[in-house]
Formats: structure tokens, sequence, C-alpha cells
């Protein structure tokens, strides 16, 4: 058996509705406007976009050394996966 829930204390409040008023919106928003630091963003957004031509890219990337120490190789001879 149910029970038929209770109706809403007040009729003209509905679960859509905004609970501020348009200029507490508007204070909210232009009050996360000045907290927010967006020069990262601003600069991101009006910097020219970066180059997709072959020659313009460094010839020599140097690549990174990757080490591996006791525990994982010991762990990877187990596996039989063999690091050297």
């Amino acid at each position: 058996m149910t029970t038929p829930s209770p109706a809403p204390s007040s009729p003209s409040r509905r679960a859509y509705d905004d609970a501020a008023t348009l200029s507490e919106m508007r204070d909210d928003c232009l009050a996360v406007g000045r907290n927010l630091p967006l020069d990262r963003v601003r600069r991101a957004a009006t910097s020219p976009v970066p180059s997709l031509h072959f020659d313009e890219f460094p010839r020599e990337v140097p690549k990174r050394d990757i080490r591996v120490d006791e525990a994982a190789q010991r762990l990877a001879n187990a596996l039989h996966l063999h690091l050297d």
C-alpha cells in the first residue's frame, strides 16, 4: 500500500524556478567573474595557434632516460619480461 506524497507547501514555487531574482543572479555572475583567474584562458584564446609545418619543429628532440630500478627488474623477470 502506498501513501500519496504530500502537496508542495508553495504551489507557486516549481522545481525549475530560480531561487534568486535576476539582480541577485547578475551580482553573483559579476562576483564570479571578478574572483576567477581567467587571465591564462584569455591569453590562450587570443594567442595564435601552433604551426603544423614540419620545418618549424626542432630536428633533434632528446629522449628521456628510463631507469629500471632493481625492484622493477625483479618483477619483470618474475613475469618473464627480461628488462636489460
